[in-house]
């Protein structure tokens, strides 16, 4: 594909994405902005909610990361499953039993202002970090293999990005997104299934053919228990997986206020339970994918695209779909899965930013009526001005694999949030209010000197994604030690 067909299909699309904003976003509501109404079908967010948790990062980075750890993503993705239960069961209904806005309202209720703005404030850091790297990484693929070529600066390829997004969420918000999502979720999962079916026909393999070869079997490792020091090791893996899920799942405000959406508690618990089965097919097809494109590299002699002078593995999936012999069917599904996978969850990232901060920093609820819709038009355009800035940073300051990347950050920023929630949760004190941002701080700052410690200080073991639950283990024990002598009142 020439990168004048790559933007005719982009423009395409996008003009699809906004006869759906203008449809969904007619009433230009708070109330639809933030809660869609309370009336989307669950099986409707259900489904959407498989290309927001996939991501761009998914889509380009969990294949281009085989090679690297084989199929041990899996294993996160296992613990990943456990989550989604638990903030079904857990988490969901503390938040329709309150019926809250933001959730974390919730902390407000329960601790006082100050733990609740340390909570909003967690989960804006890091919904803007994660949103960046998603974003980030569909841009350096557009600019790799569209605007390079037309000569266009990365910045303008990511203003463009993002203004793109910003059209189509602007009136509609929550409840376009829940339509959208649901309509790149369907051209992703068309993407790699198709991209996989015409790889194995230019191989001239079946997928049996494929899954018996010895090739495969060089790739699809998935279970690693020999070295508990090491990061992949299996219950490292699957515990920071479930940790992950909780915090970016259940205590995010990003994916529950779709939940959030849904007509009742029972709908929503339903949609979380599909939704988290899907997600681990749907997420070892990805894997599956990965394998075969680095069996076909090698195979036809296709090097790692370089980035900066560097080889970089999450430019080897578009490399094949789009400058290889498949045809023009795999490049034009293989663009219209990425743009769908990266947009699907950068639309609701900057929705639920927007909403984040209308609620939980502007108290745009208690705003006079007149000015409620003017503030959260200002602060929509705010946080795309401020993802723009984000995501051209990172081209500069990355060097690591965006998926494991993004899990890293995880590790810091949503440590805090587990935390207050868990001693919510599971304990009846109080705490004092105005010390909870300093062990919130303090739990950070513990949790990076870990990190920090080179592993031979350590005997040799490698830390990994078991940095959120000690996050969060840290700031619990802060607040136990904060805590008052009066409990709760139930």
């Amino acid at each position: 594909m020439t990168p004048t067909h790559i933007l005719l299909l982009i423009g395409s699309y996008f003009l699809l994405l906004l006869l759906i904003s203008y449809f969904t976003g007619k009433n230009d509501s708070n109330v639809d902005f933030f809660k869609a109404g309370k009336e989307s079908p669950w099986y409707l967010v259900a489904f959407g909610m498989v290309g927001a948790s996939l991501s761009g990062v998914t889509f380009i980075s969990v294949p281009g990361w085989v090679e690297a750890s084989q199929f041990s993503y899996m294993q996160v993705v296992l613990g990943y499953f456990l989550g989604y239960l638990i903030t079904a069961y857990v988490l969901l209904p503390i938040y329709y039993k309150q019926n809250v806005t933001s959730i974390y309202q919730y902390l407000d209720d329960r601790f006082g202002f100050v733990s609740y703005k340390v909570g909003a404030v967690s989960f804006f850091v890091s919904r803007v970090l994660g949103a960046a790297f998603r974003l980030f990484l569909v841009a350096i693929v557009l600019q790799q293999f569209v605007f390079d070529e037309l000569n266009i600066d990365f910045k303008i390829t990511v203003i463009i990005s993002i203004l793109l997004i910003w059209i189509y969420t602007f009136r509609g918000g929550i409840k376009t997104i829940v339509w959208t999502d649901t309509l790149q979720t369907l051209f992703m999962l068309v993407s790699v299934s198709l991209s996989i079916y015409f790889i194995l026909d230019k191989m001239d393999w079946t997928f049996a053919d494929f899954i018996a070869s010895e090739e495969f079997s060089a790739y699809s490792q998935t279970i690693f228990i020999d070295d508990f020091l090491e990061k992949n090791h299996l219950i490292k893996s699957f515990l920071g997986g479930m940790f992950i899920t909780i915090c970016m799942t259940g205590l995010d405000q990003d994916m529950m206020q779709k939940n959030l959406t849904c007509k009742t508690l029972k709908d929503a618990q339903k949609n979380m339970v599909s939704f988290s089965v899907v997600l681990v097919v749907v997420t070892f097809v990805f894997m599956l994918l990965g394998a075969l494109l680095f069996i076909y590299a090698e195979k036809n002699g296709i090097a790692l695209p370089l980035m900066d002078g560097k080889p970089k593995s999450d430019l080897l999936f578009p490399e094949i779909a789009l400058n290889s012999d498949l045809g023009i069917v795999v490049a034009i599904t293989f663009m219209l899965g990425l743009i769908a996978a990266a947009y699907s969850s950068a639309d609701s990232a900057l929705t639920s930013l927007t909403t984040s901060f209308c609620v939980d920093f502007l108290n745009i609820e208690k705003k006079p009526i007149g000015d409620q819709k003017l503030i959260r038009k200002f602060t929509h355009v705010g946080m795309s001005i401020m993802l723009i800035i984000v995501v051209i940073a990172f081209k500069y300051i990355l060097d690591t694999n965006v998926i494991d990347g993004l899990l890293q950050v995880a590790g810091y920023t949503y440590g805090p949030l587990l935390g207050l929630f868990a001693f919510g949760i599971f304990t009846k004190y109080q705490v004092k209010d105005h010390f909870v941002w300093i062990v919130a701080l303090l739990s950070v700052l513990t949790v990076y000197g870990i990190a920090s410690i080179p592993a031979k200080f350590l005997g040799g073991y490698i830390i990994g994604y078991e940095l959120l639950p000690l996050n969060g283990l840290f700031t619990f024990i802060g607040l136990w030690l904060i805590r008052r002598k009066h409990t709760a009142i139930a």
